[in-house]
């Protein structure tokens, strides 16, 4: 997890790629928890939506409603 000053030195392009892989990355080990009913690591999750969460607040800042019309 990359920490807020990391996250603001990146571009918009390479938030929108983080916040997308993060979106995906959470869909699948929710896939998991469905089919196998069992997490081998379940704080990933948690994890993945606090990244997430970063990336979208650092987004905001930098651009507002006009970035998240465009993801």
């Amino acid at each position: 997890m990359a920490k807020p000053k990391q996250l603001r030195d990146q571009s918009v392009e390479e938030l929108k790629a983080q916040y997308r892989e993060c979106s995906k990355d959470m869909y699948n080990i929710n896939n998991e928890n469905r089919t196998a009913k069992k997490v081998e690591k379940p704080h990933l999750m948690r994890a993945k939506k606090k990244e997430r969460a970063q990336v979208m607040t650092i987004l905001r800042e930098k651009g507002g409603r006009k970035v998240w019309s465009e993801i």
